[in-house]
């Protein structure tokens, strides 16, 4: 496999490029590494490749917050400035400065 590197830093904010759901970045897997059941269960007309970076998402959507996994090719940098409404933010960074979260000590980048 061809590993690249990730495009999205730990604390930053992504969007999904269909989906409504944004989040910021707290971790990320070079390639993929999840379960071979969850990525089957990707339709496979839109199913990515795993050589590709994932990324651990603090996300939010109109439903509430949840953690996400998501490939690379599915995000975009989200640009609004406004922060994301996770219950988890707190424990993984320490405030959002400039459009980015600042990471705790000892967190992943």
């Amino acid at each position: 496999m061809n590993i690249r590197h990730a495009r999205f830093e730990i604390g930053q904010i992504v969007r999904h490029r269909i989906f409504p759901f944004r989040g910021v970045v707290y971790d990320v897997d070079p390639i993929f590494s999840n379960t071979e059941e969850w990525w089957l269960a990707i339709p496979e007309e839109v199913r990515p490749p795993k050589d590709q970076p994932f990324y651990h998402l603090l996300a939010e959507n109109t439903e509430g917050p949840y953690h996400a996994y998501v490939s690379e090719q599915s995000l975009i940098e989200d640009n609004s400035g406004d922060p994301v409404e996770h219950p988890d933010v707190d424990s993984h960074f320490v405030c959002l400065r400039d459009g980015h979260y600042v990471p705790r000590h000892g967190t992943p980048n």
